[in-house]
């Protein structure tokens, strides 16, 4: 690296988005990953659909027997 950079130039906020998302990376042990792909394959639907239903019924359950 440089010790210094020339700045003088640059505009700030250039590549700011103030309605920009993140996704947050999910690492499934592989054989979770091939049984979500399976189900989504057969009901024809994305692999995001069939885990955010999954979780949303997950989290209904956690809910009733929890104090969250």
């Amino acid at each position: 690296m440089k010790k210094e950079y020339d700045f003088t130039k640059g505009i700030r906020g250039k590549f700011y988005n103030e309605n920009a998302t993140f996704n947050i990376p999910v690492y499934l042990e592989p054989d979770n990953e091939l049984f979500i792909r399976k189900i989504a394959e057969e009901k024809q639907m994305t692999f995001s659909g069939i885990v955010n239903q999954l979780l949303s019924k997950d989290r209904e359950l956690i809910l009733i027997g929890s104090s969250f």
